[in-house]
């Protein structure tokens, strides 16, 4: 017997994939790869430790067009910033769906618990999402399991339905507890994560939906470095320190220009969109502004590949209304 389930590193979906094992069945994780959470070699590295450790397989799937072309328009709309939870819920629920048939897994489950979330798992939410990812009534929440519908994995016998939870709301007491049975010491903080939830990177995302028809993923990764500022149809970006400057620098576009101060220590500035005589100036003239020993008047190199042009551009003053 197999099945394939979520798997984002925290407790609930580790409980969930215990549960399952526990009745013998063979458990394929699927962990989803973004600029939104897991996104770097480190945090995969810690997940397939815990894969390890627990004795179930892992697979690692990246986000990709299908996935942004799902963000600027969800379905079901956004949360309270540009969080499109149940549609990003349906969307890996469809690529695990698509594994589980590969493998030929008999039923495919989460470690969502009913009205953790108010907003995205509450019922009506949580039939919402099985139905979209083409999973109703074969979605199997092994923590909430009690409290809702018979399942087909319940009802073929593929699963015990007297061995699984009626976990419900916002509580952590009763996963806490399940972990000490299941002898679980480390696991990764609930709450939080996803960067769709906060305001500051949501505002910078609307930014560059608005103003372009096409967007990379190098475009979304680039909206957590720095300091974005908009002038018309050009982005300016200023590194906040030496981690930032060296992000912009590796995730700029091909033919966006990159800035830095010719005589003195600041930081990296990219300027997107037109390269007009404005446009280069003002770029300049931010990369002066936010460095701590720059004089009112500075020399500021930048080109595309090299900095191999030069400007002499006054510090702008009055800069925080440009700022997304």
């Amino acid at each position: 017997m197999k099945a394939v389930g979520l798997f984002s590193g925290g407790l609930d979906s580790l409980l969930a994939i215990k549960l399952i094992q526990k009745q013998g069945i063979d458990v394929t994780a699927v962990s989803f790869c973004s600029p939104f959470f897991i996104s770097n070699d480190e945090k995969k590295k810690k997940l397939k430790e815990v894969a390890k450790k627990n004795k179930f397989k892992i697979k690692f799937i990246e986000f990709g067009k299908d996935y942004l072309k799902m963000l600027r328009k969800p379905k079901h709309g956004y949360g309270k910033n540009m969080n499109p939870c149940i549609d990003c819920h349906a969307f890996m629920l469809r690529k695990a769906k698509e594994i589980a048939k590969k493998i030929d897994a008999n039923f495919v489950f989460t470690g969502e618990v009913l009205n953790e979330r108010p907003m995205s798992q509450n019922k009506d939410s949580l039939n919402i999402v099985a139905k979209e990812a083409g999973l109703k009534g074969k979605l199997l929440r092994p923590l909430s399991a009690k409290l809702l519908p018979e399942t087909e994995a319940e009802k073929k016998g593929f699963v015990d339905r007297d061995k699984l939870l009626s976990i419900e709301g916002r509580s952590r007491k009763p996963q806490l507890e399940l972990a000490k049975k299941f002898k679980i010491k480390e696991f990764e903080t609930p709450g939080g994560g996803c960067l769709l939830t906060y305001e500051v990177y949501s505002n910078k995302l609307k930014d560059l939906i608005k103003n372009n028809k096409k967007i990379s993923m190098e475009d979304i990764r680039i909206l957590k470095f720095g300091r974005h500022f908009r002038s018309g149809k050009n982005k300016i970006i200023v590194g906040r320190n030496e981690e930032d400057n060296k992000k912009l620098i590796k995730f700029k576009g091909k033919d966006d220009y990159k800035f830095e101060l010719k005589k003195i220590k600041g930081p990296i500035t990219i300027l997107q969109g037109p390269k007009t005589k404005k446009a280069i100036s003002l770029a300049g003239s931010f990369t002066v502004a936010h460095s701590n020993k720059s004089k009112d008047k500075e020399i500021v190199k930048y080109g595309r590949e090299k900095f191999n042009k030069e400007i002499i551009v006054n510090k702008i003053k009055e800069i925080e209304k440009l700022r997304v």
